[in-house]
């Protein structure tokens, strides 16, 4: 049994098919089909079989899909120690979904690293499916994302209690703003020039979205899609900053955190639409392995993230930088 192997079968289970674990890896199929049909071999366990739609993993191929998430993500975390025990520094990897690696990770980071000056970073942004996978297989040290703030901490990505810390440091209501002259179709005005919207007119809306904006695995794309909104009434734009700069130009609705538009509703060139079920009530939250498996810079992030100075450095990000001229430096990682 190889690495090799076991990250093979770990495609395979993890996008339902041979081809597309192959484009995952970079290999040919034949590659993938015959590191899967050796652990067949070794293991006397056909794994999985064709269903519809995809494959079905056996008993033991599920038991298989653990254990081999377990090996490569030590492997991965090996591999990390070595090349780091040569250099005085540290290495995080942050994993964040596209908006929140936008937004919320760049004055995050800039004020950690401000108090640990030996960390070097790096952020991959991902779809909010991939978090989980990032973290397991240790290609990521620490994950930050969006969540439904229930009781339970269950909305959002699923990140499963028994393997994984989840540390809640900051409310993000979401709230749907649109330009004050904005005249879109179903859109009432009402007296003091406020704008209010019926909830079941929100799939009839044009709306200006960044990357990610209608995954279902965020509190705001499963509003959206909770409610009908679907691709084509959605314009998805490269960066969460210039759907924001479409809305000011009065080209159509977003949905955002309300401390990032703070100064654009201060100057009112946006307001805020009033929307049933809104605003969208979110909680920014780290999400790292627990205990002794998780790294020393991850531990240190997580432990900063609660802190006024973490909280300053998020908050103070409504009052800098124009929505559409900020530009963050961030490491984008393709994702299938």
């Amino acid at each position: 049994m190889t690495l090799t192997q076991l990250k093979a079968f770990l495609a395979v289970a993890r996008l339902g098919s041979v081809k597309a674990a192959a484009i995952s890896l970079r290999v040919s199929e034949p590659a993938v089909s015959g590191s899967v049909a050796a652990l067949r071999r070794e293991l006397g366990d056909q794994l999985f079989v064709r269903a519809a739609g995809g494959i079905a993993l056996t008993p033991g191929g599920r038991r298989l899909a653990a254990g081999a998430a377990e090996i490569v993500g030590l492997a991965e975390e090996t591999r990390r120690k070595v090349r780091e025990a040569g250099t005085e520094g540290s290495h995080l990897r942050l994993a964040a979904t596209e908006t929140i690696a936008e937004q919320i990770v760049p004055p995050l980071l800039e004020a950690f690293v401000r108090q640990y000056r030996d960390v070097e970073t790096t952020t991959l942004a991902v779809p909010a499916g991939a978090l989980v996978e990032l973290l397991l297989d240790r290609r990521a040290d620490i994950a930050i994302g969006l969540a439904d703030a229930d009781p339970d901490g269950t909305g959002g990505t699923a990140l499963r209690p028994d393997t994984f810390e989840h540390i809640p440091f900051l409310r993000v209501p979401l709230v749907v703003v649109a330009a004050p002259h904005h005249l879109g179709a179903g859109i009432d005005h009402l007296a003091g020039g406020r704008l209010h919207l019926p909830v079941g007119r929100l799939a009839g809306q044009h709306w200006l979205l960044g990357p990610g904006g209608l995954d279902p695995a965020t509190p705001g794309g499963a509003f959206l899609t909770r409610h009908g909104v679907g691709e084509r009434a959605a314009a998805v734009f490269p960066s969460a900053g210039a759907a924001l700069g479409a809305a000011v130009a009065g080209d159509g609705l977003a949905l955002a955190p309300a401390h990032l538009v703070r100064d654009e509703l201060r100057r009112r060139v946006l307001t805020v639409v009033a929307v049933p079920g809104t605003p969208v009530d979110a909680v920014l939250r780290a999400s790292a392995l627990h205990g002794d498996r998780r790294t020393p810079t991850a531990a240190a992030l997580c432990r900063f993230v609660t802190t006024p100075a973490a909280v300053r450095s998020l908050l103070a990000r409504a009052a800098g930088v124009p929505a559409g001229h900020y530009r963050p430096t961030v490491r984008v990682s393709l994702w299938t």
